[in-house]
């Protein structure tokens, strides 16, 4: 090996997170608004988290509603329900070194708790992520048409328009992502968890 390709080797071994940090499993629990973003970003940020060799889940509320908590409705029990599922599964990775990424809105303040409690309680990190964009900023996106629908009188119980969101009062981090791109706000979380050792 040459000089220069030992240089490039030393280089590409000190980028490298190391491997208790790759190893290190946690939540990252991504909660704000419908179209707030939560998705998005967590997607973009398990990707760059792959690319450094950590072993990335992500919890997607729509995912997990279609085949976890299917049948439960949107009452204020089934939501309770649902977050408490979604953090048992998410625990139990994360318990096992998997990065869990959960973009779930979580509405209400009491069902985070609860998720927040189980993880202590087994000595697993868990990390609340406020993705604060603001409700008109939200209903402009739009991702799923829910504001559209809700405003012609099709559906009610829109978190956040007709029905409750409990914002974190305290949260580990907090994400404004009006007028930010994507790639800036994943950067900034991605920081975060360098901070905490886990990125």
């Amino acid at each position: 090996m040459t000089t220069a390709d030992t240089s490039a080797a030393g280089a590409t071994a000190e980028a490298a997170p190391p491997a208790a940090t790759c190893e290190r499993g946690a939540t990252v629990w991504l909660t704000g608004l419908p179209s707030a973003g939560k998705t998005t970003l967590a997607f973009a940020l398990a990707d760059r988290l792959r690319a450094e060799g950590h072993k990335v889940e992500v919890l997607d509320g729509d995912e997990i509603r279609e085949f976890l908590s299917k049948g439960l409705g949107f009452t204020k029990e089934d939501r309770h329900t649902n977050v408490t599922r979604i953090g048992f599964v998410a625990e139990k990775l994360a318990a096992h070194g998997v990065k869990v990424l959960a973009p779930v809105i979580a509405p209400y303040a009491d069902s985070r708790a609860a998720v927040r409690e189980l993880h202590a309680a087994r000595g697993t990190d868990f990390l609340e992520i406020h993705v604060a964009t603001p409700v008109e900023l939200c209903a402009e996106r739009d991702v799923k048409g829910l504001y559209a629908k809700q405003a012609a009188g099709e559906i009610s119980g829109l978190t956040g328009v007709d029905d409750p969101y409990e914002a974190p009062v305290d949260p580990e981090l907090r994400i404004q992502t009006q007028g930010r791109e994507v790639a800036d706000s994943a950067a900034e979380l991605h920081a975060f968890l360098t901070q905490r050792g886990l990125a």
